[in-house]
């Protein structure tokens, strides 16, 4: 149970909730009012009721369900697999993990459906040892036991794994190549976001320009870092957002599905034999075309949201 008192603040209910209690979306508050969980000044209101200075509202949080992920017979774009360790091609618009709001369809589902995992007790995300937004396509690394989630979860954190990035973005170029070394954490004026910000995790993106074009260009994005949200916030930052991201790019940007953005390369030890494995895919048809009409100087923006 969470309860404040309502100083300067007016308007609806359910956005003083979400403005006020981290990790609590408008949405979420709108249901918990509908069903019971909400009240001001000990009596249940509706998510329009306008608050005013002095109310007391008191958040009486449903129990969590419990969330386990289970296997579903979904396609599964595999790169390569053994008794270790599975690459796959993760489409755009998949998500990674079962989550509040995502409870299945998500590529750990269709990892359970593919095969069995041996000796690892996450029943949330088994296997994963990183992660890739939903609307980002491209590879990943899934464990298939417990020995290999060490060993793959170690050379993350040693920053010996080789992941590299294909991106369209904003803007044109003065360099040719870049660092970013900038600290990222929560926007502190927008909880959905990420942002850098002084106190922040330290994050660094190193990116090579591989052509430009007219408003655009494509770019290499070389990880040094696995921060949430790191090639979106990083290129947003030096003012070349990734085109179609729905939290950090201009409204009128290409049109597509989400932000334009692939994990084309990765590369780790295998984590039994010590072979160093790499591997690379082409991005999407959509992401393909494109890059195609930007060639041919075709100008398709648009107003996307």
């Amino acid at each position: 149970m969470t309860s404040f008192t309502v100083t300067t603040q007016s308007g609806r209910i359910d956005k003083v909730i979400a403005d006020t209690l981290a990790d609590v979306t408008r949405s979420q508050a709108q249901k918990w009012l509908l069903q019971g969980h909400v009240t001001v000044n000990q009596a249940a209101v509706a998510p329009k009721y306008k608050v005013a200075a002095g109310d007391v509202v008191v958040v009486t949080p449903p129990a969590p369900v419990p969330l386990a992920a289970k296997p579903q017979a979904i396609p599964l774009a595999v790169v390569y697999e053994d008794d270790d360790v599975l690459v796959v091609n993760k489409p755009q618009g998949m998500v990674v993990h079962p989550a509040p709001g995502h409870p299945d369809g998500t590529l750990v589902n269709a990892v359970l459906g593919h095969t069995p995992l041996t000796g690892i007790n996450d029943v949330l995300r088994p296997g994963i040892v990183h992660r890739i937004d939903k609307d980002t396509s491209g590879l990943l690394m899934v464990a298939k036991t417990q020995a290999a989630q060490a060993s793959l979860s170690a050379q993350l954190k040693a920053k010996t794994t080789s992941r590299e990035y294909l991106a369209i973005v904003h803007g044109v170029f003065k360099e040719t190549a870049g660092r970013i070394d900038a600290p990222l954490g929560r926007d502190p004026k927008d909880r959905k976001k990420q942002a850098v910000v002084a106190g922040g995790r330290h994050a660094v993106t190193h990116f090579q320009v591989l052509e430009q074009f007219e408003h655009y260009a494509l770019v290499r994005c070389v990880l040094e870092t696995g921060r949430t949200h790191q090639i979106r916030v990083h290129m947003a930052y030096i003012h070349h957002p990734v085109a179609g991201d729905p939290l950090y790019a201009p409204k009128r940007t290409l049109p597509g599905a989400g932000q334009f953005l692939h994990a084309a390369s990765l590369g780790f030890k295998h984590p039994v034999s010590g072979q160093w494995l790499e591997f690379h895919v082409e991005p999407p048809q959509l992401f393909q075309e494109t890059l195609a009409n930007l060639r041919a100087n075709i100008d398709k923006t648009r107003v996307i949201r």
